[in-house]
């Protein structure tokens, strides 16, 4: 049974539709949510949050963040391995900076979206939230309950690349 840690700055509004989405995917997957309240568009604030909390939760938990100012933008949909074995599933826009100063990074993938993104909502892009439900939360789900491996998340790109803050 996995474990995935959902972190936004959407209020509570959106929190239960990337939960939800969560459970599709595994209903035995847990489920925790760190904060639904980080300042908006606050990347920085986003990053030293996981950052604090990451070191206390098992090996292998999959945390996925969604504080998105560039939603639409050309940034790319991440999934980033930690030097000390965790996932973070985030938008590569300065949020993973702080983590890969403090734990370092063993491996970068861009989300494929053609096969990792969930296609069950016809109403899917008039939330809001769209991208954090649809392409985070659904990706983070299916990586936590085993469904996907990091390699199936799509094609790696180097740590080097990942946006500072």
């Amino acid at each position: 049974m996995g474990y995935i840690v959902l972190q936004t700055d959407f209020g509570n509004g959106g929190s239960g539709a990337m939960a939800g989405v969560c459970k599709i995917v595994d209903r035995d997957l847990r489920v925790f949510n760190l904060t639904h309240e980080v300042p908006k568009f606050d990347i920085a604030a986003a990053g030293s949050n996981l950052a604090e909390v990451i070191p206390f939760w098992p090996e292998g938990t999959v945390f996925v963040s969604v504080v998105d100012p560039g939603v639409g933008t050309g940034r790319r949909a991440s999934v980033c391995l930690t030097g000390n074995g965790r996932f973070v599933v985030t938008p590569d826009n300065g949020t993973l900076d702080e983590i890969g100063r403090r734990f370092g990074i063993k491996a970068v993938r861009e989300i494929d979206e053609s096969v990792n993104r969930y296609k069950g909502n016809k109403w899917s892009r008039e939330s809001d939230i769209f991208h954090g439900r649809d392409i985070f939360a659904y990706c983070g789900a299916k990586l936590a309950s085993g469904r996907i491996t990091l390699e199936e998340v799509g094609n790696e790109y180097s740590p080097e690349e990942i946006v500072k803050l």
